[in-house]
């Protein structure tokens, strides 16, 4: 191997070739390493891969021996298991604010996380339906620049796209500028949203990631979220998540629900398990909580039908009642 640069690198190469090609099922001899060396123009005796895997194993890897289905080593724990890669890629599919392209890369690098044979025994499970997926290919930049702006407590300028009905077939976009402070990303409803400030109002907005066209931080001090919200040492982002229902601003009240027993499932995993519940008859449980009063919350009970019913407070035993009377008038 003297003079021959590659040599350098075969420790290196073995640990590439195992995690590329080895797995429980599928263990590599210690002639199959070196004939994939050969590939990579790097000459090596079978003794030598020992002793490469000495090193690998000193150093940490969890390179296993095994006699069967055949004598050899394979690659043991991974940095992923091959259910954490799945949880992953259904996750990055799933989202609609990646685009096809970026799904299709961030998939691949996941996937590198198992052996070639893991990778063909995945892709037969997964089904992918990119039809729904969103075409700005910006919006990794745009996280990446909001969470730097964040961090810093910077303002940002932001273009943004909003749609709006005119005549034809297709809504048309109309651009709107906005100077704003942001606090939290958060991701709901398979949509990635900035929580933020504008320097217009006393309150809190959010706008999709997907729908800023242009972005600029700027030098500007951020106003500090505790003027704006309950938060007054650190923007609570789980906290506030939990509060909002499709992502609707408002301000967080207490609520009491009377709800059908077959609705525990759903109303825990909405609120959580530690959620204050108690009996109220033998079909019938109270659930009480705070959450934000909106309109997208209205929308929410109202798709319980008659299952859940707002027991307090009145104004939003109101909004129920009268988003009911809207639906109704349609259709009578």
């Amino acid at each position: 191997m003297a003079g021959n640069e590659k040599s350098k690198l075969k420790t290196l190469k073995v640990i590439e070739i195992l995690n590329k090609y080895s797995d429980e099922n599928h263990p590599m001899s210690a002639a199959d390493i070196c004939a994939e060396l050969a590939k990579e123009d790097i000459h090596a005796e079978r003794k030598s891969i020992y002793s490469d895997i000495d090193v690998l194993r000193l150093y940490g890897y969890d390179i296993i021996s095994t006699s069967t289905p055949k004598k050899g080593v394979y690659m043991g724990e991974r940095d992923f298991e091959l259910v954490e890669v799945r949880l992953l890629i259904d996750a990055v599919q799933s989202a609609k604010f990646i685009t096809e392209k970026k799904t299709e890369v961030l998939v691949d690098k996941i996937e590198n996380n198992l052996s070639k044979w893991q990778i063909e025994d995945l892709s037969g499970q997964v089904y992918v339906d990119n039809r729904n997926k969103n075409e700005n290919e910006t919006v990794y930049y745009t996280i990446d620049t909001l969470s730097t702006a964040i961090r810093s407590e910077k303002k940002v300028s932001i273009h943004y796209i909003k749609r709006r009905i005119e005549a034809g077939e297709r809504p048309k976009n109309e651009e709107h500028i906005y100077t704003v402070s942001p606090y939290a990303l958060i991701w709901s409803d398979d949509h990635y949203y900035l929580v933020c400030n504008n320097e217009k109002y006393d309150n809190l907005m959010h706008l999709r990631i997907d729908k800023i066209k242009h972005l600029e931080k700027t030098s500007l001090p951020a106003r500090h979220f505790s003027e704006v919200s309950d938060y007054k040492n650190y923007f609570d982002s789980a906290d506030y998540a939990s509060k909002l229902f499709n992502m609707y601003s408002g301000e967080p009240k207490p609520v009491e629900f009377i709800c059908k027993n077959d609705t525990l499932e759903p109303m825990l995993d909405r609120f959580g398990e530690n959620v204050k519940i108690q009996k109220y008859d033998d079909e019938h449980f109270v659930l009480r909580t705070n959450v934000a009063s909106s309109e997208g919350l209205v929308a929410w009970i109202v798709q319980f039908g008659g299952r859940v019913k707002v027991k307090s407070p009145n104004d939003l035993i109101y909004s129920v009642k009268q988003k009911a009377a809207e639906i109704l008038e349609i259709y009578d």
